[in-house]
């Protein structure tokens, strides 16, 4: 590859969830692999046996104009007549064969390395959204208990009512003003 390495986020950010696929496309391998597009897809085309419809598929023309205008980078992709192709993890790894050049082999192993991490972060991400959601269910049964305690204590804050009848000796002089 270059003489100086390509950092992993760089790679993560060419990485597109499509078709609920984890895909790189084309023109940004092409770029990684230090091959113009073109170049690329004839190889994939002279192959095409190594590429079935899990390692790569061409987007229709609805998911490349989602792409260009949710990916910055890709804009020159919106005057492009030929529809991109996107390869999966597999497929990336594939093209390094098949591009057989000593920058596409080191490209294919940092993209490969790419995908490994995002998935590892996934997995993280997802033991992380399970503790919070039993956490929210204790603290939701927590949350039931204290609204007991705070009626409870509403409860015993409000005043009993007062008896009409006053308490103590009461003459009947006393008790007629008290009706009034």
């Amino acid at each position: 590859m270059s003489k100086t390495p390509v950092p992993v986020e760089a790679v993560a950010h060419r990485i597109l969830l499509i078709r609920g696929e984890k895909v790189m496309l084309d023109a940004d391998l092409a770029e990684l692999y230090g091959v113009p597009t073109k170049a690329l897809n004839q190889a994939v085309k002279r192959n095409i046996e190594r590429f079935p419809g899990d390692f790569m598929f061409q987007l229709s023309r609805l998911e490349k104009d989602g792409v260009v205008t949710s990916c910055d980078h890709l804009a020159n992709l919106k005057f492009s007549r030929t529809l991109p192709f996107a390869f999966t993890e597999h497929g990336a790894l594939m093209l390094g064969n098949v591009l057989k050049s000593e920058r596409a082999i080191e490209a294919s192993l940092l993209v490969v390395r790419t995908f490994v991490q995002l998935r590892q972060m996934l997995s993280t991400h997802k033991e992380l959204a399970a503790k919070l959601e039993v956490l929210e269910r204790k603290i939701g049964s927590h949350d039931q208990a204290i609204a007991g305690l705070i009626d409870a204590i509403r409860q015993l804050m409000t005043p009993p009512a007062q008896s009409k009848r006053p308490i103590g000796f009461v003459t009947s002089d006393t008790a007629g003003k008290e009706k009034k």
